[in-house]
């Protein structure tokens, strides 16, 4: 970066915004200047593609289209509008943000970058995107389409796994940002989504390819550079799906682990219910950091009186198939509701 300070990259920043004017994104929340909105949707695709998302995205607007409606929402219905979206610690968050906004800013979004980054569950790339988009802020919204189209331009080998990649890549994009900056930070999540891919970009059509150095030295492929890889690991599950007549038991995650808040079958079970087990299910899964392996048991109670005993004994839920509508589960849980519900249909 030293060699960068005498020149004057401020025209790369420029051409991206004029590229952005004319090749902009028609998505909903481009609409619309409201923080709230463009606070969820920041949210919502940090993690999720805009092509899967924006359903996702309009029906939790349509039904939490403000902070107050959100947050006099209960929690379990901010995760049921979640459902689909995975990573469910975002909507508990999202749902104390909001709380946090009625009584910390009288209802109103705060406009300042500090008071945006102390939201819960913002980090400092949602607290620029929005203050600059709704709020004239002059943060750049550094995330990983950020470090390849800066990486690529500089020809810049940091690596970006390394824990100093944000302030280091906030300081190369201070390099190139223009006065505009919320349509600076768009223009690089498109930029970065459309053409300058991960693999195979599209340099040919790219607006800055002139200023970019790898493509000037046939060297795209090599950048970003990315050395450090977190291992994930494996992780053993049990869960005995216990039920009789249609109705099956299950119980509310606590928030310290894996799949917070969200429900699930009984981990365990007394050994008057183990001769009801009448099968197994084996399943893998993959969360960022961990490999699943979890095992399914299949509980059918034939005995009325076990089952009333058991319920009795334990604080679990007694629902059904229809009632697990209003649920959220992981994934692996919800196919195994499904595959129950399309036997006893069948049956």
């Amino acid at each position: 970066m030293e060699n960068t300070e005498s020149r004057n990259f401020r025209p790369i920043g420029n051409k991206l915004l004029v590229w952005y004017k004319q090749n902009a994104r028609d998505l909903p929340f481009r609409q619309t200047k409201d923080p709230y909105k463009i606070w969820i949707c920041e949210i919502i695709f940090q993690q999720t593609r805009i092509s899967q998302g924006l359903g996702h995205y309009n029906n939790f607007i349509r039904r939490f289209p403000d902070v107050k409606t959100l947050a006099e929402a209960e929690e379990n219905e901010v995760l049921l509008y979640w459902k689909g979206l995975g990573y469910y610690s975002r909507a508990i968050n999202i749902h104390k943000a909001s709380l946090q906004i009625i009584n910390d800013y009288n209802g109103s979004f705060p406009d300042q970058y500090d008071d945006i980054l102390q939201l819960k569950g913002v980090g400092k790339y949602t607290a620029a995107a929005v203050s600059s988009i709704c709020f004239g802020g002059k943060m750049p919204a550094v995330d990983g389409n950020f470090y390849r189209v800066l990486s690529r331009i500089f020809a810049d080998d940091f690596d970006i796994s390394g824990s100093g990649a944000f302030s280091y890549f906030s300081e190369l994009a201070h390099l190139i940002l223009p006065e505009n900056v919320g349509d600076f930070n768009q223009a690089m999540m498109d930029l970065g989504s459309e053409v300058c891919k991960p693999k195979n970009p599209l340099c040919s059509e790219c607006p800055v390819n002139e200023d970019c150095l790898a493509f000037s030295l046939n060297k795209v492929s090599e950048f970003p550079v990315k050395t450090k890889k977190v291992k994930a690991s494996d992780l053993h599950l049990q869960y005995y799906f216990v039920h009789r007549n249609g109705q099956f038991l299950v119980q509310q995650r606590k928030d310290d682990f894996i799949w917070k808040k969200l429900f699930e079958f009984p981990p365990a079970i007394p050994d008057e219910l183990l001769p009801f087990i009448k099968s197994v299910k084996k399943v893998h899964h993959k969360l960022t950091h961990k490999n699943l392996s979890i095992e399914i048991f299949n509980v059918e109670v034939d005995s009325e009186e076990v089952w009333k005993a058991f319920v009795a004994d334990h604080d679990y839920l007694i629902t059904s198939v229809e009632g697990s509508h209003e649920m959220s589960f992981p994934k692996p849980l919800e196919n195994y509701i499904q595959s129950y519900d399309h036997a006893y249909r069948i049956l």
